[in-house]
């Protein structure tokens, strides 16, 4: 009888361990999938790229090209970098620049750096993409037929892989126009020794460089960020300083985009009066390569335009409220100028493409 006993306790007890071990384990958790790394946007932030005309580095390439080639315009001579050209600052240096035909322009030519990130082009934001404002220039600086120009690129075997390779079809003006706008976008200052300053290298800049910027931000200083924000050094906004109001004819910029297109609509704009003579704020990122200042380029020096803001621009009925006159001292002014400074990077070369 115990024998019997323990054959059955015997039993039970494997049977309870086969059960057991049949038994699946208990599912655990899956682990959460690791996050990409995000990209380095750098110290200016994400750029906004339009759906239609990603960025590609292939597409890159072939605006460079395009944006040396003068084969874009009408007598074959001009190129983009005829006004925009890399050791100016991405602009040309001079007061204004000629057209085409020979003609003057009556603005100074603004600079490509960090164009992309604004969103309204030209100093009047007439443009409202950056494709736009190249296919405008194309045609009226450089006189560019575009249809004409795309059937001369398809005759040019380098330039016809390049356009099936990136845009899947021959050249034409509008992906032509694409391209351009691709590698305007590449186009950035960054990297300056105020960006290394602020990346934890204390070294990067001097004590008057600090001291400068807490002139150029403080309220009861200079208060340039009113409209120099970073970190773009601009609001990418329109403002009246006054200039050209003190010529019989002030170029009336913004306000009368605004007035012009109102009227073609058979409305009013009631900020076309308000933005009488307003103009884009200039970046001020790489602003000792991007000379003469103010949309006229009348000051040369950039001394002669700091000079000029902190009086409070020039008098006239549609100056802009936050522009107020500003008392500094020798040192400040000093300070000031040092930061400004700060702002543009090491001069690096810029390797220009080898055209078909």
């Amino acid at each position: 009888m115990k024998c019997a006993k323990i054959f059955v306790l015997a039993l039970l007890t494997l049977m309870t361990a086969c059960s057991n071990s049949s038994e699946k384990p208990a599912s655990q958790p899956a682990a959460a999938p690791t996050p990409a790394p995000k990209p380095d946007i750098g110290p200016l932030g994400e750029m906004a790229i339009p759906a239609d005309n990603p960025i590609t580095p292939d597409k890159v390439d072939l605006g460079k090209k395009l944006f040396f080639d003068t084969r874009l315009s009408k007598t074959g001579q001009m190129s983009c970098e005829t006004c925009h050209l890399p050791d100016k600052g991405w602009a040309d240096g001079k007061q204004f620049s000629a057209k085409f035909d020979g003609s003057l322009n009556t603005r100074h030519t603004p600079t490509l750096i960090n164009a992309g990130y604004y969103k309204q082009w030209y100093w009047d934001g007439r443009a409202a993409t950056l494709e736009g404002q190249v296919t405008a220039a194309w045609r009226g600086q450089m006189g560019g037929d575009p249809d004409a120009v795309a059937m001369t690129l398809n005759g040019i075997d380098a330039y016809k892989t390049d356009f099936q390779k990136v845009f899947n079809g021959p050249a034409t003006a509008d992906n032509i126009a694409k391209a351009l706008a691709t590698f305007v976008r590449t186009v950035k200052s960054e990297d300056s020794p105020w960006d290394k300053y602020q990346k934890g290298d204390k070294a990067a800049v001097s004590d008057d460089v600090v001291k400068g910027f807490d002139v150029f931000s403080n309220s009861d200083k200079a208060n340039c960020t009113l409209c120099h924000l970073p970190p773009l050094f601009t609001d990418t906004l329109f403002h009246n300083v006054g200039i050209g109001f003190d010529k019989p004819m002030p170029d009336l910029g913004r306000g009368k985009i605004l007035g012009d297109a109102a009227e073609k609509k058979g409305t009013k704009d009631p900020d076309a009066e308000t933005m009488q003579g307003a103009f884009k704020t200039p970046t001020l990122r790489s602003v000792t390569d991007t000379g003469p200042y103010f949309h006229d380029g009348r000051a040369n020096k950039l001394e002669d335009a700091v000079d000029l803001m902190l009086k409070g621009g020039i008098k006239n009925p549609h100056l802009d409220e936050k522009l107020k006159p500003k008392m500094l001292s020798k040192d400040e002014r000093t300070q000031l100028l040092a930061f400004l400074k700060s702002l543009t990077p090491e001069a690096k070369p810029f390797d220009k493409p080898r055209l078909p």
